[in-house]
């Protein structure tokens, strides 16, 4: 599961717990310039992820990691699809986060309120 805040001017990824390990990663962070926004979306854990490099895959129970897929990367952290968030990206290392959040409305409301402000 991941946890997001805004710090300044910047979305703040924090990756909790074994994730970190799976994922490779601890924390992300994406100046909100370059935020497009964000949506729930549990259906997405059943779209291809690409080619896993590097990360974990265990169809069911987790998708984490660097995930490769037309020419895009995307970071995927998600153990249950129903709180599933994808963050939509410009200019950035990853074109998409997709993310589990213990609340999925909030998270979009708390992306969707910092990208209005800029």
């Amino acid at each position: 599961m991941a946890k997001i805040s805004i710090e300044g001017q910047a979305l703040v990824v924090e990756i909790e717990g074994l994730d970190k390990l799976w994922a490779l990663k601890s924390r992300l962070v994406i100046p909100l310039a370059n935020v497009r926004g964000a949506t729930a979306d549990p259906g997405i854990v059943g779209d291809p992820k690409g080619l896993r490099a590097p990360g974990a895959h265990l169809p069911g129970v987790i998708t984490a990691g660097t995930f490769h897929l037309n020419g895009e990367k995307v970071f995927w952290d998600v153990h249950d699809a129903a709180k599933a968030v994808v963050i939509e990206l410009a200019d950035e290392r990853y074109a998409r986060l997709v993310i589990e959040v213990a609340d999925p409305r909030a998270a979009v409301a708390l992306v969707e309120e910092a990208t209005a402000v800029r």
